[in-house]
């Protein structure tokens, strides 16, 4: 259980759980028998049975027995060997791995079975409506909803793709198991296929046992096949991809949904061109604090993200045709088939190899070659190499070759080779004929005039003849086997020629930028392929329309509008990528620019000084940076990156994201460096670059910063250049993005949360003064530490004129899978965020009733705060304790991110990355982030007399509400029992001892100022769905804490111990899936 599946946890009733859960064990401990052994299961129940019992005795509150048993416990696995402790550590893993698995799939079972599903489309839409919204305001409020789900490539996804790969596949049959047709035999076979896949789970290693490059974090997120690439890619490797599994298939089926439910409460359905969510992406372009991520790595990423829609895309087309094999069609689309037909001259051509990607070893063979290739094959070049003999000579008769001539790398090779033609059109434009062996020859086409055959060296001689034979063996046969045979001219299927077109361009265009991605020349012409999402549009659009006139509207309504959705909603791009960059780094590059041209040094001027020297910059007309100019190589990378989102363009990019921002500066600076790189590469191209500019993004972080925020954006738009430019680029739209996981380290998650509700309201504030519209960006993380939580409480306690409709919001790391790994989670997810970005527009959440809430959330803040940070950044002995009470310091290991855990080298709180600062704390199930501080702040506030005053702001507040539930479930999730543990083992200091009890002593204080507050008898009672899931995993969480316990305590005296290491990792492994997240 995540921390944001309560949005449906009280959808869930246990028994078929249970069920799920008891037959998963089951085949489990059918495996162990016979893999390592039936006496090793059976200490494996015991610990078990041990466990369960003292979590029982827990419940009933009988504390001292229960804390006998967990001492026994925890001495029976001291006496354990490496062997032993290691094989217990995995399986344990495994079980709340599976666990996991049945939670999520009786969730689904449960939801797909409600007739009236809370948050959905339905319910939302028709509660408007009752509330006095009219049908037009309705409709027009989900047309123009702007909703972009953005996911980051940020460390916290724990289990490999090889493993979350087959927990999917366990979810298939589980859900395939809910068939009622399924007979004995079927359901023999099943269980047959799950012990197979638990059996190969068991079977493989769960450690990375290397760090994922940037470009592999991408390919986990969006891609399937990769072609070959010169660069850290492996050929044609399968990724589990969340597009693919499950977003792909989900996406038209959420849209119905919509469409449907518009339908039924306003007579309108959704437009086809319209969707009120899209995708972004961070995979490739993050690169605060992360070297690995270059300007290469983003172009690449970028091309491979869109190589990867294409792809998709044929896919899609190949079905289409397939299925609208109907001749009766508009006058429109009609004349469009002839003109295709027209324009097509050589049937013969489909035969080709050009229109289908090269070989691996064909690519590297041209790569290899130093001059450029000609343009055709020379003289009897494509004679076999037995027919080296003049042309009256030889005892071999000339091989007959399909098509017009050889043309290697140029954008001739798919000229004429279009599947439309070669599928459905056989004569009346240069007369075909049959020739022996099957293939067909053109009698008007024009034969290349040859070429001497001493314009080749004979090495160039011999490649082109291999590539050339590799290119052609099977292919035209097997391709003729693909393709229906050509019917006569009278009978054309009109759909199917457009569509042929239509897969002929996107093949081209897939061939293209597997050429950018090798680096190699490409010479095809514009209107060779489909660059952007409207070309693509524009046939799908033609057939839907024809099929619509002709009375086939059931026909257009099907996979045709399915397709039509994924333009619409994925692009040619299937995710734009945001850039991210830290603030002092542009600083730099600016810095070194002015020192070079001897303007002084740009980090020593004051505010005022910067924005007239960018304004004045940003004004003139001429590039600033000379293209002779020698940097350091971390100014030149950062000027490589503008370099590379000026030749990509908004077509491909989103946002450009200012990390740790905090004057207007920063944000002109990014808008000046993005100009001049604009600049440079328009006069190489010798046009415009592609797209538009890169919206710039200010992300504020600290407190400090959350602070300034407001005024930082009344500042910048102010400025007579910044207003023009956001009015005449950005259609008046400002974006601006708030950090809950820095500002949550930087004072405590209560503090932060009132800082960020204050900052969004003081943003939405200034925007709406000079009329600008705003959007914005929640940088969410998974844990509650770092801003976690159900995405739907979280939407519906923004401040009110904070949501105007839009919004962006990242998901990281295990919520990706979590949220998005199948179809239908994903959409439900999909529609929580439509529902509730929509209620927030139409109907926001109530003000703080009274100006006194607002001055004792101040009062708590500031108590909160202080409390927080006298214990983390000035108790000069916590630094210590962190390190030795925790695993942060082995969490290095795990290999999850290609991110370094801290943003410099400093070894404080300060410089270390949020994500490792909660996940430590996790590990422990301490989960110290998400409540130190709190208790402090409603303590004090209670003892001056506002107990009362408190409980109202809970019952009426939703902002106020949402902060304490949140704190409420994570407190649910710590265990006072263990954290102790961890200090009695491993903190060697008294004081650092007593600083651990001083702890656990607020936690408690925590919890009772929370119950007091929410008027709850015990945690999570307004919950009882998620308490009764974490009480069910705890007989096999707790030993896995214990265990780690055990193996740092001997990793710590044995530091290079390889085993111990990976028991280790092992145990870190299975306590995230117990816990649900890890940072």
């Amino acid at each position: 259980m995540t921390d944001i599946t309560d949005d449906i946890a009280e959808e869930i009733s246990f028994q078929g759980f249970d069920d799920y859960c008891k037959l998963l064990k089951n085949l489990l401990n059918e495996v162990l028998q016979r893999e390592v052994g039936t006496e090793f299961v059976d200490k494996l129940e015991r610990n078990l049975t041990l466990a369960q019992s003292a979590c029982n005795l827990r419940f009933a509150g009988i504390e001292d027995t229960a804390e006998l048993l967990e001492k026994q416990l925890a001495s029976e696995i001291s006496k354990m060997t490496l062997e032993e402790a290691l094989t217990l550590a995995r399986a344990f893993s495994h079980y709340l791995n599976l666990m996991g698995i049945a939670e999520t799939h009786h969730r689904v079972r449960k939801t797909r079975n409600l007739a009236h599903l809370s948050k959905s489309c339905d319910e939302v839409f028709n509660q408007l409506l009752h509330s006095g919204k009219s049908g037009d305001e309705l409709y027009e409020s989900v047309c123009n909803q702007e909703v972009e789900i953005v996911l980051t490539a940020h460390p916290t996804q724990i289990n490999r793709r090889t493993l979350q790969y087959k927990h999917v596949r366990i979810a298939h049959l589980l859900e395939y198991n809910d068939r009622p047709d399924l007979t004995q035999e079927d359901r023999e076979i099943l269980i047959e296929d799950l012990v197979r896949e638990i059996t190969s789970i068991w079977q493989t290693d769960e450690l990375r046992r290397h760090k994922p490059t940037p470009v592999d974090e991408a390919r986990a997120g969006k891609s399937i096949y990769l072609i070959n690439l010169n660069s850290p890619l492996p050929y044609f490797l399968p990724c589990l991809h969340i597009v693919e599994q499950s977003l792909w298939k989900a996406v038209p089926h959420f849209l119905r949904r919509v469409s449907n439910a518009l339908k039924k409460h306003t007579g309108k359905s959704l437009p086809l061109t319209c969707t009120p969510i899209k995708f972004g992406s961070w995979m490739g372009g993050d690169r605060d604090g992360n070297p690995n991520v270059t300007a290469k790595v983003t172009r690449d990423v970028s091309l491979l993200s869109r190589w990867m829609a294409i792809d998709l895309y044929i896919r899609e087309v190949d079905s289409l045709r397939f299925e609208l094999s109907m001749t009766r069609c508009s006058d429109k689309l009609s004349r469009e088939a002839h003109d295709i037909l027209e324009q097509e001259t050589s049937p013969e051509d489909r035969h080709e190899s050009w229109n289908q990607p090269m070989s691996g070893n064909q690519t590297r063979l041209h790569g290899q070659q130093a001059p450029p290739l000609p343009t055709q094959l020379p003289a009897r070049a494509d004679l076999p190499a037995c027919t080296e003999c003049g042309d009256d000579g030889g005892s071999h008769p000339k091989l007959e070759l399909p098509g017009t001539g050889y043309m290697p790398l140029s954008c001739q090779d798919a000229q004429g080779s279009s599947n439309s033609e070669s599928s459905f059109h056989e004569s009346g434009h240069g007369s075909s004929k049959s020739i022996a062996n099957g293939s067909f020859a053109n009698s008007n086409s024009h034969q290349p005039a040859p070429s001497p055959r001493g314009s080749f060296t004979s090495s160039q001689l011999l490649a082109q003849r291999k590539l050339f034979a590799e290119s052609k063996i099977g292919r035209s046969s097997f391709q003729k086997l693909l393709e229906p045979s050509p019917p006569e001219r009278p009978g054309i299927a009109p759909y199917r020629i457009v569509l042929g077109h239509v897969k002929d361009k996107l093949m081209k265009a897939r061939r293209r930028l597997e050429l950018l991605l090798e680096d190699l020349p490409c010479e095809y012409e514009s209107w060779d392929y489909y660059e952007t999402t409207d070309q693509l549009l524009e046939p799908l659009l033609l057939c839907y329309e024809s099929l619509q006139s002709c009375g086939a509207g059931v026909l257009a309504d099907g996979w045709l509008v399915d397709l039509i959705r994924k333009v619409t909603t994925f692009g040619m791009v299937l995710m734009k990528l945001d850039l991210r960059q830290e603030s002092g780094r542009h600083s730099e590059a600016l810095d070194a620019i002015t020192k070079y041209l001897d303007m002084g040094s740009y980090s020593e001027w004051d505010e005022e000084k910067k924005l007239e020297f960018l304004t004045r910059e940003l004004k003139s007309k001429r590039p600033l940076v000379p293209p002779t100019i020698q940097v350091a190589p971390d100014v030149k990378e950062v000027l490589d990156t503008f370099r590379v989102a000026a030749e990509l363009g908004s077509d491909s990019l989103g946002a450009y994201v200012i990390s740790m921002a905090s004057n207007a500066s920063d944000v002109l600076a990014v808008e000046l460096l993005q100009k001049d790189a604009r600049l440079a590469v328009s006069g190489e191209l010798g046009r415009p670059c592609p797209g538009g500019t890169l919206r710039v993004v200010p992300l504020f972080e600290t407190v400090k910063d959350l602070r300034g925020a407001g005024s930082v954006i009344r500042k910048l738009l102010s400025i007579d250049w910044y207003s023009e430019h956001i009015v005449k680029n950005h259609n008046g739209h400002q974006e601006v993005m708030v950090g809950y996981s820095d500002s949550g380290k930087d004072a405590g998650r209560f503090t932060a949360a009132w800082e960020l509700y204050k900052a969004q309201e003081d943003v939405a504030a200034a925007c709406k003064d000079h009329k600008v519209k705003v959007t914005l960006f929640h940088g969410r993380g998974g844990s509650i530490g770092r801003g976690g939580g159900p995405t739907y409480l979280a939407i519906q306690s923004q401040p009110p004129g904070s949501v105007m409709g839009t919004l962006r919001s990242t998901e990281q790391g295990e919520m990706v899978q979590a949220k998005f790994g199948l179809p239908h989670s994903a959409v439900r997810q999909l529609e929580i965020y439509t529902t509730a970005v929509l209620l927030a527009t139409l109907k926001p959440p109530e003000l703080p009733r009274e100006e006194k809430w607002r001055n004792l959330m101040d009062e708590i803040s500031e108590i909160s705060c202080q409390s927080y940070r006298s214990t983390v950044y000035e108790n000069p002995e916590f630094l210590a304790y962190f390190h030795e009470a925790t695993p942060q310091a082995e969490l290095g290991f795990l290999n999850i991110g290609s991110r370094p855990t801290r943003r410099k080298s400093s070894t404080g709180i300060g410089h270390l990355r949020a994500i490792p600062w909660v996940f430590a704390w996790t590990q422990t199930r301490f989960v110290l982030p998400a409540w130190l501080g709190v208790g402090a702040g409603l303590k004090g506030v209670c003892e001056k007399g506002h107990t009362e005053d408190l409980k109202a702001m809970y019952k009426e507040w939703p902002f106020f509400q949402s902060t304490i539930d949140l704190i409420e479930m994570i407190l649910g999730k710590a265990d006072i029992p263990i954290a102790k543990h961890y200090d009695e083992v491993l903190v060697s200091d008294k004081n650092r001892r007593e600083l651990g009890a001083e702890l656990r002593r607020e936690l408690l204080t925590t919890e009772k100022c929370v119950l007091v507050v929410s008027g709850h008898g015990k945690l999570s009672e307004n919950n009882r769905s998620l308490r009764r899931l974490i009480e069910s995993r705890l007989p096999y969480l707790n030993p896995m804490n214990l265990l780690q316990v055990e193996i740092l305590k001997r990793l710590r005296s044995d530091e290079d111990n390889h085993k111990l290491r990976d028991a280790l990792l092992i145990t870190i492994n299975g306590i995230a899936a117990g816990m649900r997240n890890t940072g």
